[in-house]
């Protein structure tokens, strides 16, 4: 069975598929339901800018929903507040803001660097609470359908994979796009960005 030598990878397929690419966009369109365009996008701005500092909180300044280009940490920085920024404008919906709530239990928990029955079982609730509130997203997918987005099917395998592979760290990308920076920006900077390839390559082996 050729897919079972897939693993789980909890930055592509978490932090900015179902994280980033999937809730954050259908949240973002649900408010905009609610408030308009302008003003949600306003207000979501207002609302991480409103937030304390504190050590280990990112400040995303006043213009968050602008931005069109993300990092793996920066998914996690954003990830770490978001439900406290946004339940305000959430009052009224109070089933939104509890499948925002499973989403993030499941990445995080998904995140441990080891796991036990109990863990696994907090993994399997927070499931539960995805499965049971994801029916409120439908009018934001274009084809009114949620079974076929792959990172949100790739959750249902989840503790499979940890039960037989170990802790999704083992697997997780994000050390390796983490080279990006040493092994092919540095590289392509240091070229004049004609014909670069070569000149990356012998970049690399000075």
């Amino acid at each position: 069975n050729i897919y079972a030598s897939m693993n789980i990878d909890r930055l592509h397929q978490l932090l900015k598929g179902v994280f980033k690419d999937h809730t954050w966009e259908w949240m973002v369109d649900f408010l905009k339901d609610i408030y308009g365009t302008e003003k949600a996008l306003e207000l979501i701005d207002e609302r991480f800018f409103a937030l304390p500092r504190f050590s280990d909180i990112r400040q995303f300044g006043d213009k968050l929903t602008r931005v069109k280009q993300w990092t793996g940490s920066e998914y996690k920085d954003m990830l770490k507040v978001w439900l406290a920024a946004l339940a305000p404008l959430l009052k009224a919906h109070p089933n939104h803001l509890k499948f925002l709530k499973s989403v993030t239990d499941f990445i995080l928990i998904a995140g441990y660097h080891s796991h036990t029955e109990t863990t696994l079982q907090y993994l399997q609730d927070a499931l539960h609470g995805i499965s049971r509130n994801i029916h409120l997203f439908l009018p934001y997918r274009h084809n009114q359908s949620i079974s076929k987005i792959p990172k949100i099917h790739s959750l249902f395998h989840y503790i499979e994979c940890i039960k037989e592979m170990s802790s999704a760290d083992n697997s997780d990308t994000e050390v390796s796009e983490a080279t990006h920076k040493n092994l092919i920006k540095d590289s392509y900077r240091a070229s004049n960005k004609v014909d670069y390839i070569p000149q990356m390559l012998r970049w690399e082996t000075r």
